[in-house]
């Protein structure tokens, strides 16, 4: 067998898969330092199950795996696999021909052991390489550490290695197995005597204890069956009474009812009053809101007719200005009128004066015909010169006769122009006037709208607030009356419970007697239901757990008890069990972590308030009782401390010591306890209640006086808007006659604008005719001035012809100018005349429209009168409403009264009826209380059969017995206890744990015999394996002694050396000593050696091993560094003879043993903390060099 392989993937340095394949031959691993040689034989000590990180020159287990380097990153895990040659099947557990061992190992710190792949432990590792000279401990790897441990001063360091290659280590291993299981025996054995010890304390006292329990269970018997059958005969004497009981309870429930149905129909009728009051507070609310708007209707109408004779009023003023403006026009129209008629008269006077002037020029021109005849050929030219001169004279005429007939038109128009200049700046100043009026009325008008529309809104406001508060004010009164009812019936459960408790209503008839007789008898501190409070969450809970109890009498000494219980005696009161405070004691439960279990609500006694001189009572009753949440809690309490105690749950369910359990349906309301909760809890609640019912009637009385003011400020405000809506209808009417009357000023002022501008054109257009009349005078006057003088020079001659002729054109002229002087001013008269009778016309149109507004005024006029009739005759029928509204209102409120004094007698009824339900209730009460405490008392006989023998009725039934008298039964009962309290303590566990001890002495007997004859086998085995060892080990270290001297004398080439036992009668035990004399000196031990022949010796013992037990293979690191190069040579020379037996892998520096190599493997770190492999095959290369 030898080494084939080794794959290495993230150890240390070699963080890529990297596989060495070795040969049978001798392997040399080269490298400078740090270059990563001994990671190699690291990662095959480390695979074969070292488990020293220091071992591996590490400071913890993770540093075997690549850490990385500032290219690489580092890896998750390291991994190395060995193959090993197994044909010579030194791994006889194994069949196959190689074996592969794996081990890998994660950076969370999980290992992992393959062998063949096969999932592996650590163990199976150890166990495969044991005995072999491989394992951890063996010597086939050999550093110079284990160079060290060879040279070591302790000799019994060294022991190991002679141990493993004289192949005892697998019993050196059995036998420290064995060893330990001796020792955990001989503790076994210790432990079982000390229990039996122990129990040998137990046995005998409970064996008496046992005896007396089993008389005590006799006793117990006799005493069971006589207490089962009184307690059923009391029983059924608690059936007879309570059937009595039900019977009468029944009747006055049947009372109760009538009564209750009775007090209900009067209830209802005293709410059918008060429904019938509400209906009449509606309907009176709906008729003062109806009258509400009569009024304001009627207000409105009232306003209206306000306004309507204010437009009335307003419109006759208007009549009034128009009929004045038309008196005026007609005035004005009347004058347009005459002076066009007068202008036409003057048109026509001179139209007559110019048809006389042309017959006249007829005439005169006639004449001049006949003397121009007269005057022949010359004067026919002077004619026609004086003809045209007559006509041109005649035509300057006509001009000035136009001119000064404009001149004449001028003036009169510019007395028109002034007259209508005036009107217009009468009518101006009348129209800023009024605008100035209009918009201070507009103004007038903006506000009172924005003071109506700022009412509306508080209107608006008050309603929305008046129904708000009318509905708070329904809702305090509901609250008021509910709470009214709820305090009535408050205080009435009140004064019930609280009788009740003063009659000590719910307790046994003794009960009731001593408590009442508190004066007559001392010491009486009351029942215990009376001394104590709880929450009502526990009330039920503390009610089952105390069970009769509550009705225990505390008294302050034993004297007082007895006092008592002759009270009854002399009053045949029954029977009553008193607490004496001087002899009551008690403890609370002590079970340690009960408090931290699940469901756990405490200890009963601590969930009751008491006063402390009552402390040891309520302990001896309520302290070893748990109040659990539900009864899965309970029982799983119980279960986990074995019934240590009793366990009440909050429903009243019971877990009684020893396991029994007592549950069902309960009545939450028919205890003391419950009753008297109830009646703290009413109480608290009174002050409060009632606190509520007047804070409620001072609601209501304040909602009531919101709700007047609200009304008051809604009518407040309902009056002010009217008073501003009225304003507005007033503003309105008045801004609607200075629109009216504006626009007639803006009509009157356009007309005259325009007259104005129209009158401005005509003197400009004048202007322009008079310019071109003069312009014609002066040229035709020119013209007849030359032709004048044209015809004096042709007539000359003719002196009378020419006087003639110039007489007559004189004439002629003087004629034709004073006819077209009378034309040009008659056309001009015609003008004027026409133009005021276009102004009359225009006056006329302004006259119709006045009229037509008169018209339209008298038709608004009317319209507003009828109105204001109609809106008359409706004031008048809502006026008629109104007082109609007031007069049911008056009924309604007699019918109220009606009302309230029939409700105030119903009312009062109801309180006679209630106080007599009271009292009834008070009575059912009371008998549902005994029925109660009855079936309490039934409940505790019950209770008891269970919880003292566990026992259910019918069950307790079967057990009866015929009873010859209840006294003696009761008395033979009473004997019976004293002879078991006469017992002492009585364990009745005693008979079963007796049983179980005296059990439990006999197993552990036999159980010490079984471990004493273990102990024998044990030690016998240890000392076979013993003999075997010192047998093995004392052949085999022969064997190796004479090797070693064999060994050393070939290595050094002479001296002597040996192997001695420090103590050869402890072989197994001793050190080892090893002494050696090299050539040429004495024999001396290996620690007075130089450190050269240190390392020789030892050097030389691991050969004489590898001669008697050679390994597989063998590597070695640097083990040869200290020798010199001729000792380095012989060493290698040594290590080629043992080379045909055991595979040699050494990692050096030394050039002679990489001399003796056939392999060379190079490690290289080429990359900074990355290893490389290189190898060089020296046989291969010498066969290839043919070197021998």
């Amino acid at each position: 067998m030898y080494l084939k392989a080794l794959e290495l993937q993230g150890f240390k340095s070699f963080p890529d898969k990297t596989v060495l394949t070795f040969g049978e031959d001798i392997t040399a691993i080269v490298g400078p330092n740090g270059s990563g040689k001994s990671n190699i034989s690291d990662a095959i000590r480390w695979v074969m199950g070292e488990q020293s990180s220091k071992a591996l020159r590490g400071g913890k287990m993770e540093d075997v795996i690549f850490g990385g380097t500032e290219k690489r990153a580092p890896v998750g895990f390291a991994q190395v696999t060995l193959v090993l040659d197994n044909t010579g099947h030194i791994f006889p557990s194994l069949e196959e021909a190689e074996v592969a061992v794996t081990r890998r190992y994660y950076r969370s710190g999980e290992s992992e052991y393959y062998i063949n792949r096969q999932s592996a432990r650590l163990k199976d590792v150890t166990e495969l390489f044991m005995d072999t000279g491989m394992g951890r401990e063996g010597y086939s790897i050999v550093g110079q550490g284990r160079v060290d441990e060879i040279l070591s001063t302790k000799s019994t360091d060294r022991r190991e290695i002679f141990e493993e290659a004289a192949g005892i280590s697998k019993y050196r291993h059995r036998k420290e197995e064995a060893e330990r299981k001796l020792e955990r025996t001989e503790e076994n054995l210790v432990r079982i005597n000390d229990k039996i010890a122990e129990l040998e304390l137990q046995v005998e006292p409970l064996r008496a204890q046992a005896e007396t329990a089993k008389k005590y269970l006799v006793l117990r018997d006799e005493m069971r069956v006589l207490e089962i059958s009184l307690w059923l005969e009391n029983l059924e004497a608690l059936k007879r009474d309570a059937r009595k009981l039900e019977t009468d309870l029944r009747d006055a429930e049947g009372q109760r009812d009538e009564a209750r149905s009775a007090m209900d129909a009067l209830f209802a009728e005293t709410e059918q009053f008060g429904r019938r009051m509400q209906e009449k507070d509606m309907e009176a609310e709906m008729l003062r809101s109806g009258l509400a708007e009569l009024d304001a209707k009627a207000a409105e109408e009232d306003s209206a007719i306000a306004v309507l004779e204010s437009t009335i009023g307003h419109l006759e003023e208007n009549m009034r200005q128009v009929k004045a403006e038309l008196a005026e026009t007609e005035q004005r129209t009347g004058g347009y009128a005459a002076q066009a008629a007068e202008q036409e008269a003057q048109a026509a006077e001179l139209e007559t004066q110019a048809a006389a002037l042309g017959e006249q020029l007829t005439q005169m021109l006639a004449q001049a015909q006949a003397a121009a005849e007269k005057a022949g050929g010359a004067s026919t030219e002077a004619e026609a010169l004086r003809s045209r001169e007559a006509i041109a004279a005649a035509a300057a005429a006509d001009a000035k006769a136009e001119a000064a007939a404009i001149r004449a038109e001028n003036q009169q128009i510019e007395t028109r122009r002034l007259a209508a200049e005036a009107d217009k700046a009468a009518a101006e100043k009348q129209l800023a006037e009024k605008e100035t009026e209009a918009k201070a009325n507009r103004r007038a008008l903006e506000d009172a709208r924005d003071e109506a529309e700022a009412a509306a809104n508080i209107i608006s406001g008050h309603t929305l607030r008046m129904k708000e508060r009318e509905k708070k004010a329904a809702a305090a009164a509901d609250e008021r009356v509910k709470l009214t009812m709820d305090t009535g019936a408050l205080d009435s459960r009140i004064r019930l419970l609280t009788e009740m408790e003063k009659d000590y209503e719910g307790f046994n008839k003794a009960v009731k007697l001593v408590c009442q007789a508190k004066g007559e008898l001392r010491g009486i501190h009351g029942p215990v239901a009376s001394l104590m409070k709880t929450e009502s969450r526990y009330s039920l809970a503390i009610e089952i757990a105390l069970g009769a109890g509550l009705q225990n009498i505390v008294v302050d000494r034993e004297e007082d008890a007895k006092s008592a219980i002759a009270f009854l005696k002399r009053r045949d009161g029954g029977r009553a069990t008193f607490l004496p405070l001087t002899a009551i004691h008690g403890e609370e439960l002590r079970e340690n972590g009960v408090e931290r279990e699940f469901g756990f609500v405490g200890v009963a006694s601590r969930l009751v308030c008491f006063d402390p001189k009552y402390t040891q009572i309520f302990n001896n009753l309520l302290g070893r009782t748990v109040i659990a949440e539900d009864l899965d809690c309970g029982i799983a309490m119980a279960r986990k401390y074995r019934n240590a105690f009793r366990i009440v749950t909050l429903d009243g369910q019971v877990i009684n010591r020893g396991g029994s359990m007592t549950g069902g349906s309960v009545s939450r309301s028919a205890g003391v306890l419950s009753r008297t909760a109830e009646l703290e809890r009413l109480n608290s609640r009174t002050g409060e209640l009632h606190q509520r019912l007047e804070d409620a009637k001072a609601a209501e009385a304040a909602a009531g006086r919101e709700l007047e003011a609200a009304r008051y400020e809604l009518t407040t405000a309902e009056a002010q808007r009217r008073a501003a809506e009225d304003e507005v209808l007033r503003l309105e009417g008045v801004q609607n006659q200075f629109q009216m009357l504006l626009s007639g000023l803006r009509e009157s002022v356009e007309s005259l604008t325009g007259e104005l501008t129209a009158i401005d054109e005509r003197l400009r257009a004048n202007a322009e005719c008079a310019a071109g009349a003069e312009k014609t005078i002066a040229e035709r006057e020119a013209e007849a001035a030359a032709l004048r003088e044209s015809a004096e020079r042709v007539l000359s001659g003719q002196s009378e012809l020419l006087a003639e002729s110039g007489r007559l054109a004189e004439n002629v002229t003087a004629c034709k100018t004073e006819l077209a002087s009378l034309n040009a001013n008659r056309e001009g008269i015609l003008r004027r005349a026409a133009d005021l009778r276009q102004l009359a016309e225009d006056l006329s149109g302004d006259r119709e429209q006045k009229e037509a507004a008169l018209k339209r005024y008298r038709e608004q006029i009317e319209t507003a009168q009828a109105d204001i009739r109609q809106r008359t005759d409706a004031q008048t029928v809502l006026r008629a409403q109104g007082e109609d509204a007031r007069q049911r209102l008056q009924t309604i409120s007699q019918e109220k009264i009606a009302l309230e004094a029939e409700r105030t007698a119903k009312t009062r009824a109801g309180q006679e009826m209630n106080e007599t339900l009271l009292n009834l209730e008070r009575a059912a009460s009371r008998l549902e209380s005994k029925l109660a405490t009855s079936a309490m008392e039934e409940k505790q006989i019950l209770d008891k059969l269970w919880e003292t023998y566990e026992l259910s009725h019918s069950d307790a039934v079967a057990q009866r017995i015929e009873l010859e008298s209840v006294q003696k039964a009761s008395r033979r009962v009473a004997e019976l206890k004293r002879e078991i309290n006469g017992l002492g303590t009585i364990n009745i566990g005693a008979i079963e744990e007796f049983e179980r001890v005296n059990g439990r002495y006999t197993y552990l007997t036999d159980q010490r015999n079984d471990v004493e004859k273990a102990k024998g086998e044990l030690t016998g085995i240890i000392r076979e394996i013993t003999t075997q060892m010192m047998d093995i080990f004392g052949r085999q270290f022969k064997l190796l002694s004479e090797s070693f001297e064999t060994t050393f004398t070939e290595l050094f080439g002479g001296g002597q050396a040996k192997l001695e036992l420090e103590d050869p009668e402890n072989i197994l035990e001793c050190g080892i000593e090893i002494k050696a004399q090299p050539p040429g000196k004495t024999l001396k031990t290996i620690s007075l050696l130089s450190g050269g022949e240190k390392a020789f010796v030892a050097i030389a013992l691991y050969f004489a091993i590898l001669k008697v037990h050679p390994t597989p293979f063998c590597i070695m690191d640097e083990i040869e560094a200290a020798l010199d190069e001729a000792n380095v040579v012989r060493t290698a020379r040594y290590m080629r003879t043992l080379a045909d037996k055991t595979q040699f892998i050494v990692i050096t520096h030394r050039r002679g043993t990489m001399e003796g190599a056939d392999v060379l493997y190079g490690v290289t770190m080429q990359e900074q903390g990355v290893s490389k492999i290189l190898t060089i095959n020296l046989n291969d290369m010498a066969k290839e060099l043919k070197i021998k």
